[in-house]
């Protein structure tokens, strides 16, 4: 009864734990990427457990270094996996993570860092998320949930010996939780626009299974100067999708709005991701892609820059997206 409970709390709450209760083909994770205001320091910083289909879990912190293109991962025991059950918050092995607090003890990455003025995604009464009226639905493969939009850093991180100064930079933080990562999917972040503050962009499109079958759905944040402009599957956004070896053309369409993206995918590092519960597939990600994005009203450009420091992943048979009408 107390795991249903929880449950219950962190459906309203995506960002907390929830996996109360959960012992076979499970896993949760949590994305924290920080990028330095140099661009000298890109991480991506992946704490989380995973229940294979046997029952056999572990806990993990799973480290990119998107400069370097190395990427590390650090196993402990199940039981050293402690979150809250009241709010986002991990104790894990003597680190510890939260959305205003980033605390590293591992070998080649330690620090504190603190995060700042961090821009949740809005929750609303039938949309308690980023997934809208899907975060409601029990049978889903994978969850998705964005904790924070945009943070500003500060602290430093001693990265493989290096003292790295994160003060000044800027974070994101999302997190994934369910059975398995989709058949194919694109994901491109970024929250570097130079000098423009509070601007972000996440997108993500998927092959979801369905009842017996799949539809290709995407969800789409495009913070601007504080507004958070929304395109989705959910509510009745268009999408046009075109892609050429490593560049990938989006177009999202709402009411009066048009996104236009073009990712240009940079070399990757592989990470580790879930099947069934069990960390055993692989993903390549890149957090040195670039993203022309262009943000138009009634037809008129309001918005054009290139996003850098962008992390980017394109994966599965991509070919199934391109199914995808516009």
């Amino acid at each position: 009864m107390k795991s249903i409970f929880r449950r219950w709390r962190a459906l309203w709450n995506p960002d907390m734990y929830h996996g109360w209760g959960k012992r076979k083909s499970y896993f949760e994770g949590w994305y924290f990427k920080v990028v330095s205001r140099e661009r000298d320091g890109a991480l991506a910083i992946i704490p989380g457990i995973s229940h294979d289909a046997e029952g056999n879990p572990h806990a993990f912190i799973q480290v990119m270094d998107g400069l370097s293109r190395k990427a590390t991962y650090h196993e402990f025991s199940a039981d050293e996996f402690r979150p809250s059950p009241h709010r986002f918050e991990l104790d894990l092995a003597g680190n510890f993570f939260s959305p205003n607090r980033l605390s590293l003890n591992l070998t080649g990455l330690c620090g504190e860092l603190e995060l700042h003025d961090i821009y949740p995604w809005p929750s609303r009464l039938l949309a308690p998320g980023i997934m809208g009226w899907y975060s409601f639905v029990p049978f889903m493969e994978c969850y998705h949930g964005v904790v924070s939009v945009d943070h500003r850093l500060s602290g430093q991180l001693n990265v493989e010996g290096k003292e790295i100064d994160f003060s000044g930079g800027k974070g994101y933080i999302e997190k994934d939780w369910g059975r398995s990562f989709p058949s194919a999917w694109i994901w491109i972040q970024t929250n570097d626009f130079g000098e423009c503050e509070r601007t972000s962009l996440m997108a993500s499109v998927a092959n979801i299974p369905w009842v017996g079958s799949s539809f290709v759905g995407f969800i789409v944040g495009f913070l601007l100067e504080g507004h958070l402009y929304e395109f989705a599957t959910y509510n009745r956004s268009a999408m046009s999708i075109n892609i050429s070896g490593r560049e990938v053309h989006l177009i999202f369409r709402r009411k009066q709005l048009e996104l236009r993206l073009v990712a240009h995918q940079a070399e990757g590092t592989p990470l580790i991701a879930p099947i069934e519960g069990a960390m055993a597939g692989k993903v390549n990600e890149s957090l040195t892609a670039r993203v022309e994005v262009e943000l138009r009203r009634n037809g008129k450009v309001v918005f054009q820059k290139t996003g850098h420091t962008a992390g980017m992943e394109m994966a599965g048979e991509i070919d199934t997206l391109l199914r995808a009408g516009s």
